[in-house]
């Protein structure tokens, strides 16, 4: 059974990913399908977007309001019993991993002590 929800929720990650790209307009925002986790009588699956750029919560929103329309998209391409009811929720690994890579670059540029000899 694992089997077919990891299928399920890799099927749906691809084409939420793109209705959401093809249907939608997002200003100066770049949103990614990062993660579908889809539960076992599939009724339900969290929708995980990653948001680089423009106001997270509007986005959510937008997504949010316009469920119907990307379950409908959704249900003509993948076959399915019943299609789950989509919820967004918000990754913010991307976000994350930014921060620690400009961490990682601050460190870089702090000043190092000089190499010791090992002739003692």
């Amino acid at each position: 059974m694992a089997k077919r929800l990891d299928r399920v929720n890799e099927l749906l990650r691809r084409e939420i990913s793109a209705v959401v790209q093809r249907d939608f307009e997002w200003n100066n925002a770049l949103i990614t399908v990062s993660e579908v986790d889809v539960t076992q009588d599939l009724k339900e699956a969290k929708v995980f977007v990653s948001i680089l750029g423009g106001s997270a919560p509007g986005i959510l929103d937008q997504l949010e309001r316009k469920r119907g329309f990307i379950q409908s998209k959704v249900s003509k391409r993948v076959v399915l019993r019943n299609t789950p009811v989509l919820m967004f929720r918000q990754d913010k690994s991307a976000v994350r991993g930014v921060d620690v890579v400009n961490l990682l670059d601050e460190v870089a540029r702090l000043p190092t002590a000089p190499p010791q000899d090992e002739e003692e």
